[in-house]
């Protein structure tokens, strides 16, 4: 018996100390292993640095001048925003949903913890929005391997617990749903808010907070937009769980869960959304800016990672506008364009070829996406212009929405060549700021900027150059009289080659006209005549001063627009007459700021005089009787035209001063419009991608048909945005005046007039 006493007491310390070997040990092994994951033994961990400043890779915006963020670049489309932005509400939602006793713990939570483990993960884990934090910003979902994952959850606590004692609490919240992964190109609560329902997440409401909140437990599954019952499935267990921690009561939760998933979903693509031309001409400008300046070390600045904000002199309320009306003219007048083109073999080309027409096609063939793809796999000429002839199944572009079809890539080439395209551009005379800029119809099926890369013919809309050059060198004025009579220029005169004896558009001469109503009524004798007058040095001299860079020929035949200039330019130097003769180079750029709000770049504008303020106020009042009883007296009626029909808007009907000029190249390949207020000068470019596309007749062609409606449909879009404050004033008379402007009284267009415009609005080159 006292044997086995003793065995068993040897038993027991036996024991006891074994417990306390394998206590001590495993305890050591554990404070070892977590020493060992600290300082890198299983994969590198943050450094104080990182943790200061964790990796983030913030997306550039583009803010417009009132405020609203237009666009990003980026690689992940990112946008930090502060605690303080966010709503209470959805704070409170996401720890009442992710971590209850989040304001409790020091980076882990113990009992949920302890609890993960006895079940071994089998109700899910215990990770705190601290350790979900650690995850994302640090090593992403990693491994579903156990071993391998035990090792990351450790990592995870230990990043949890520096991130707890390096920030805040309300800091921790706002660095989760900064960098948090909801689908659909959104990275982060902002981008999130404004992708699904389009608004900032200061405007969500409860059910909208809870939708966002419930896609944290799974994005790619509980996506609003693939998913919408999963998502308010999910949706009502989160508003359940905002019961249970009293921030709404259960008659709301009740209220709230009978509501369908409604978004307002805007994918934020960089092809996609407002201002798309401009933002890509944006772009463009800034691989060069970055190349010119440097951060502090020496680097340059990354504008898909390093979470820029470029404030642009875009007003997207304006932008809008444009948008809107270049395409609800031209979605009207293709449909004519169309019309004009059945019957036509060689359509949409016309009076061409079969050897131009193949130049054409060949020329479009090459430039495509489709023969690069084909070259780069080392077909020959041959087989890829072979594989142009073969049907396909193809994704187009209608004015009605996108299509499934099949044709050959060849019979897309000439689809898309008959559609019309348009430039506008809109500018503040007396700051240089552009407020919209419309690269053409759609982006992603036309990516070719026809404002800032598209030099046209630009007819008649060259012409008030060569009266300012007149103004200003033979001492004239806009009442001063003209004889309109057949005229020539002989061989040699002003380097002419060939004796040049242009016609006006109805073969007939109207005697003494005064300048004003020659420009009004677009005469071209009276353009040929004040040319030979001051010689075309003088007239390229001043065009070269009001910013225009394109190469202009030493010919008189320059007076009727045979001259390529791109929209920007022409808008600019017709700001110049509304700025009472100071050019202002375009300015495009309010301000660059770093990711923590510090001036980067503030740009200077670049001005310098060209006229006398009378001078420029005379070319104001003679571009003035162009609205008022010339080619853009239709902006004032409510009725008539020749192509009414086609001519979006009706009735514009304004009444305050407008000076503008429409113009027409030969062959009516392309229509203009530029008008000016005082405060606001746009101009418009209409026609196909290639000169030979063109409508059939002036009646459509001309730019009053063109390009005028969508000036008219801009301008009363901004007329009755009263935010917008644009003028409907006088423009600004000189003191002293010292040159005659004030001809005639301005008459009353009826729609009789209105009939007579296409024979006084077409010209052998432009109107």
């Amino acid at each position: 018996m006292a044997q086995n006493k003793k065995n068993t007491t040897n038993d027991i310390k036996y024991y006891k100390r074994k417990f306390w070997q394998f206590f001590i040990y495993g305890f050591s092994a554990l404070i070892l292993f977590f020493l060992l994951a600290s300082w890198g033994f299983f994969g590198a961990m943050p450094t104080f640095e990182e943790l200061e400043n964790p990796e983030s890779n913030l997306a550039t915006e583009v803010i417009s001048s009132d405020g609203v963020t237009i666009g990003k670049f980026y690689n992940e489309n990112r946008t930090p925003i502060k605690y303080e932005d966010l709503p209470p509400h959805l704070v409170k939602t996401l720890i009442a949903t992710e971590d209850e006793r989040f304001y409790e713990h020091s980076g882990i939570d113990a009992r949920r913890t302890f609890g993960a483990a006895i079940k071994l993960g089998a109700d899910g884990g215990a990770s705190t929005i601290t350790q979900q934090l650690a995850k994302q910003l640090f090593h992403g979902e990693g491994s579903t391997f156990k071993i391998f994952r035990l090792v990351q959850k450790v990592k995870e606590w230990i990043i949890a617990i520096k991130l707890e004692r390096q920030y805040t609490k309300n800091e921790i919240i706002a660095m989760y749903f900064n960098v948090y992964d909801f689908n659909n190109y959104a990275i982060g609560i902002r981008s999130a808010s404004k992708t699904y329902f389009n608004k900032e997440p200061k405007d969500l409401t409860i059910d909208e907070s809870a939708i966002l909140v419930g896609m944290f437990k799974n994005s790619s599954l509980y996506n609003p937009v693939r998913n919408p019952q999963g998502v308010k499935n999910r949706r009502d267990v989160v508003l359940g769980q905002m019961v249970r921690s009293k921030i709404i009561t259960e008659a709301q939760k009740e209220s709230y869960s009978k509501l369908p998933i409604k978004l307002d979903f805007k994918l934020q693509t960089h092809k996609e959304g407002i201002a798309t031309y401009f933002r890509e001409f944006l772009r463009e400008y800034m691989k060069n800016w970055v190349k010119e300046n440097k951060k502090p070390d020496g680097t340059e600045y990354d504008i898909y990672t390093d979470g820029l904000k470029i404030y642009t002199t875009i007003d997207s309320k304006m932008q809008e506008h444009a948008e809107e009306a270049v395409q609800a003219h031209i979605k009207n007048l293709q449909e004519e364009f169309f019309i004009q083109q059945k019957g036509n073999k060689n359509a949409p080309f016309l009076k061409i070829s079969v050897d131009e027409t193949n130049r054409i096609l060949k020329r479009a063939m090459k430039s495509s996406e489709r023969w690069h793809i084909l070259k780069d796999l080392d077909k020959t000429d041959d087989e890829i212009i072979a594989s142009f002839s073969k049907k396909t199944k193809m994704r187009v572009f209608t004015w009605k929405g996108e299509k499934d079809t099949i044709m050959t890539p060849l019979d897309s080439i000439r689809y898309y060549k008959s559609f019309l395209q348009a430039g506008m551009m809109s500018m503040e005379p007396q700051t240089g700021h552009i407020k919209a800029w419309v690269g053409g119809i759609n982006y992603k099926y036309f990516q070719y900027d026809h404002v800032g890369q598209g030099a046209r013919q630009v007819g008649s809309t060259f012409k008030p150059f060569v009266y300012a050059t007149a103004i200003e060198q033979l001492g004239m004025s806009p009442c001063d009289s003209i004889i309109d009579s057949p005229y020539t220029i002989p061989v040699g005169r002003h380097h002419v080659t060939a004796a040049w004896t242009p016609k006006n558009s109805d073969n007939k001469y109207r005697g003494m006209v005064t300048l004003k109503k020659a420009l009004a009524n677009s005469i071209n004798t009276v353009s040929a005549k004040l040319m030979d007058k001051v010689g075309p040095e003088a007239v390229v001299n001043l065009t070269k001063k009001l910013g225009v860079k394109s190469e202009i020929p030493l010919q008189p035949s320059i007076a009727l627009g045979a001259v390529e200039v791109t929209v920007e330019d022409m808008v600019a130097a017709y700001s110049t007459f509304a700025n009472q003769g100071v050019y202002i180079k375009p300015q495009f750029i309010d301000r660059i700021e770093d990711k923590n709000g510090v001036v980067l770049y503030e740009p200077i504008p670049e001005s310098h005089d060209v006229l006398n303020k009378d001078i420029a106020f005379a070319v104001i009042k003679l571009l003035e009787g162009v609205t008022e009883g010339g080619s853009g007296s239709r902006l004032r009626t409510q009725g008539g035209g020749y192509g009414y029909e086609r001519v979006t808007g009706y009735p514009y009907a304004f009444t305050n001063p407008i000076a503008g000029k429409t113009g027409t190249s030969q062959n009516q390949s392309d229509g203009w419009f530029i008008g000016m207020v005082p405060n606001l000068v746009s101009g418009v470019w209409v026609g196909c991608e290639d000169r030979s596309a063109r409508f059939k007749s002036i009646t459509y062609g001309q730019g009053a048909t063109a390009a005028l409606p969508i000036w008219g449909y801009f301008m009363k879009k901004c007329y009755e945005d009263k935010d917008l404050q644009v003028s409907k004033d006088e423009f600004e008379r000189p003191k002293n005046l010292s040159i005659k402007v004030d001809c005639w009284a301005p008459k009353v267009v009826d729609s009789l007039e209105l009939e007579l415009q296409k024979e006084q609005d077409t010209d052998e080159f432009g109107l």
